[in-house]
């Protein structure tokens, strides 16, 4: 298992990647060592075509231009910070912001994630958990730390969050191009990752683990091979998880219809 948004950007950031923050502490995954590089072969076949937009968004032009996506941190957590309050900023860092948002938002539907590239400090405390070998599981009072979080991701007013996403979205855009998807939408890639928090079961308690090494897993086969995002949610108690899935499916109703246009 591994340790923690909130995020639907900002939102699945703020709760989808916030969830990352809360549970990528004690058992997750260290960074992988990067790979050599390696020159690509010329391509054998035509190239496919490039994937179809399913949830296009039309951006209207800002009235004040947008920094370059190098010079964007500054900006963007102050209006972050105008949104949410000096409360969420504490735990924000303050380099490659959107970059670290984007890497975060792909990554959880995916089987792994790692925490070098969630945009928020860790967590004080560890992974709670209650007995030993067959009875290892998930402590009740678990769950208590997320409360406070998860009741001010629920108090989040998803059309404000959803308005500083589609202001800022070029540069979402293009730190997901420099991701390595120059053909790929980032707004679709939110909408999937947003569903496949929701799709998150909902196991009554105890949630057995495991600990064949230092991290703890799911007993559970079926659970551990959920993704990581899922597996944030489950760790993170029934209730906590119902209340961040109530407020992802207004944000991804707003994103993933776009921008309403104006009268």
């Amino acid at each position: 298992m591994k340790r923690s948004t909130w995020s639907a950007v900002v939102a699945l950031t703020l709760i989808g990647g916030f969830a990352a923050y809360l549970n990528l502490h004690p058992d997750v995954e260290p960074p992988s060592a990067p790979l050599p590089q390696v020159e690509a072969p010329p391509p054998l076949a035509p190239m496919a075509p490039e994937p179809a937009i399913r949830h296009p968004l039309t951006i209207a032009p800002e009235t004040t231009p947008l920094p370059s996506l190098n010079d964007s941190d500054a900006p963007f957590l102050k209006a972050v910070g105008e949104l949410l309050g000096k409360r969420w900023m504490a735990v924000f860092l303050d380099y490659d912001v959107i970059h670290r948002l984007v890497v975060t938002i792909d990554n959880l539907p995916r089987r792994q994630m790692s925490s070098s590239n969630v945009p928020l400090k860790s967590p004080p405390r560890a992974f709670v958990t209650v007995g030993k070998d067959e009875s290892l599981a998930i402590a009740p009072g678990n769950a208590a730390r997320y409360a406070g979080y998860a009741k001010l991701a629920g108090a989040l007013d998803a059309t404000r969050v959803a308005d500083l996403y589609f202001r800022f979205y070029p540069l979402f855009q293009k730190a997901y191009d420099e991701l390595g998807y120059p053909n790929a939408y980032f707004n679709d890639r939110l909408v999937e990752a947003i569903d496949d928090l929701l799709a998150a079961p909902e196991p009554a308690a105890p949630i057995k683990l495991v600990q064949p090494g230092i991290l703890y897993k799911f007993a559970d086969p079926e659970l551990e091979a959920r993704s990581a995002g899922q597996k944030i949610m489950i760790r993170m108690g029934r209730e906590n998880a119902l209340r961040i899935k109530a407020k992802l499916r207004e944000i991804r109703q707003i994103v993933a219809r776009g921008p309403a246009t104006p009268s």
